[in-house]
């Protein structure tokens, strides 16, 4: 994000991977500042990052950074692990990620583009097994919250928050293999879909005001997720 709020890459960048970046002119540098409309922030996971020795010499997307970076410190996991083995849930890191970039690239309109938590597909489980997703609907409450957290109490301007997926999918390299719909698709009757259970909390989450409590929800609970409610609701500018 340097090149699009202060024209070029950041110094470490250069440092790292010298002439092999881009080079920008003066005046595409002044037309890069600024030029974008949001910033659009796909989160699932955080991990715990290490540096490497300083003369590292590898080349390569994920090298050129010289860190190396784990899910686990001391063989405790950051978080329970979902059901690809890179997700561990940590709804701590979105409230994080979104206070770093208000502080470091100017306070941008931001857009959470992806969020969600998937769960292996087992084609032994019943249907009813399979609808029955209590990770996946605390997982969103729970990063819903951090970003309320984060909008409240660091001034970040988030404007929206899209939840991955709105049905099961073909997940890149994983393939079939784990689910992150909120509505649970049949691949072996015609692809139906049946809504997991997540949806009766979103669609209570989205459509219930102030006046109108979680059921079951403690008071401090309800004042949150009141809170998450009325800003989903709250009109934006286009």
């Amino acid at each position: 994000m340097d090149p699009l709020t202060n024209g070029d890459y950041p110094r470490n960048m250069h440092d790292f991977v010298g002439g092999r970046l881009p080079k920008f002119t003066t005046e595409e540098s002044e037309m890069l500042k600024g030029s974008y409309d949001f910033i659009g922030i796909n989160y699932y996971t955080t991990y715990y990052a290490q540096n490497i020795d300083a003369d590292y010499q590898s080349v390569g997307f994920m090298s050129d950074a010289r860190t190396t970076w784990t899910g686990e410190r001391n063989g405790i996991p950051i978080g329970p692990q979902a059901g690809v083995k890179w997700l561990y849930i940590y709804p701590e890191g979105i409230c994080k990620l979104l206070n770093y970039t208000k502080d470091h690239y100017r306070s941008p309109t931001i857009y959470i583009t992806e969020n969600g938590v998937d769960d292996v597909n087992s084609n032994a489980s019943s249907l009813k097994e399979a609808l029955h997703d209590p990770v996946r609907e605390k997982s969103y409450k729970d990063h819903l919250k951090n970003v309320l957290r984060s909008i409240k109490e660091h001034g970040v301007d988030v404007k929206g928050f899209f939840a991955w997926s709105l049905m099961d999918n073909f997940e890149w390299g994983s393939g079939y293999a784990v689910r992150f719909g909120l509505y649970y698709v049949d691949y072996t009757n015609n692809l139906k879909r049946y809504p997991k259970n997540s949806v009766n909390w979103f669609k209570q989450f989205l459509r219930r005001d102030s006046h109108s409590p979680v059921p079951h929800a403690s008071d401090e609970k309800s004042k949150i997720e009141d809170g998450l409610a009325r800003d989903a609701k709250r009109p934006r500018n286009a």
